[in-house]
């Protein structure tokens, strides 16, 4: 079998896009001055959706940015699609902490999950991706891994612990979410009041009777709602508390598996 033959089997039905970041399509020969390369492209379109969203990122924008013409890409990236596909592996290529020797399971797990969080807290247009499949990139594939890695040991089948990567990531998923919001409500000029509901306590207050809302009505009368007495708050942050209760249950699980 010849050496494109081989390149040929291995990118199979992938999508040019994953094709590509994995190496896969020979970049073109052709082009203009190849001043032009696959990464510059993408690093152009990430900091173009960094700065004014996703739905700013166009092929016509960004070989605006970089001075070609939009025919000029296409040489090098196919289609729209094949573009935000590379950018999503782009800003999946996170740091991933080394293995420690005897490490914490629980807190490497708190780690994947920060770290997830925190790519859609630095690229906001993360979340607007639309999910199309199994992840197919190689940083998303490398972060899969990690995600994996204190689980080697444990007597798991595979289905079981991709389920539990899957319910990390999915947690990972709506927390970075949530918070992306929240910072960008912030930076938008919205007090941290209005998002916690703080500036709202005084009104809710009035309108929350106990025979309309039952369940609701002495939460909102503790002032736990809006977190107007956080000095009494023994859960701590929200994000976390709920991770750390997602952990208990793996845990717990776990333990019933070794039984």
């Amino acid at each position: 079998m010849s050496k494109n033959d081989k390149i040929s089997e291995q990118a199979g039905n992938l999508p040019v896009g994953a094709a590509l970041s994995w190496g896969l399509v020979e970049p073109p020969k052709r082009g203009p001055k190849r001043e032009l390369s696959i990464p510059l492209i993408v690093e152009t379109a990430v900091s173009i959706a960094d700065k004014e969203g996703l739905s700013a990122v166009s092929m016509n924008r960004v070989a605006s940015a970089l001075g070609f013409t939009a025919m000029s890409l296409y040489r090098y990236i196919p289609s729209k699609s094949d573009l935000l596909l590379l950018m999503q592996d782009a800003v999946s290529g996170i740091p991933i902490p080394p293995e420690k020797k005897d490490g914490d399971w629980r807190e490497s797990m708190r780690e994947y999950v920060s770290a997830t969080i925190q790519v859609f807290r630095d690229h906001p247009w993360f979340g607007d991706l639309p999910i199309s499949g199994i992840p197919v990139m190689p940083n998303n594939l490398r972060v899969i891994d990690w995600a994996l890695r204190p689980m080697r040991d444990f007597p798991l089948n595979d289905y079981e612990k991709m389920s539990i990567v899957l319910l990390l990531s999915s947690y990972a998923r709506s927390s970075g979410l949530i918070q992306r919001d929240m910072d960008l409500a912030i930076q938008a000029g919205a007090r941290p009041g209005e998002f916690s509901g703080l500036d709202y306590t005084a009104a809710l207050k009035g309108l929350i009777k106990p025979d309309q809302f039952p369940n609701l009505y002495p939460v909102v009368m503790s002032g736990a709602y809006t977190g107007e007495n956080e000095e009494e708050n023994t859960v701590g942050n929200d994000f976390d508390f709920g991770l750390e209760r997602i952990l208990d249950g793996i845990a717990y699980y776990f333990d019933s598996r070794r039984k």
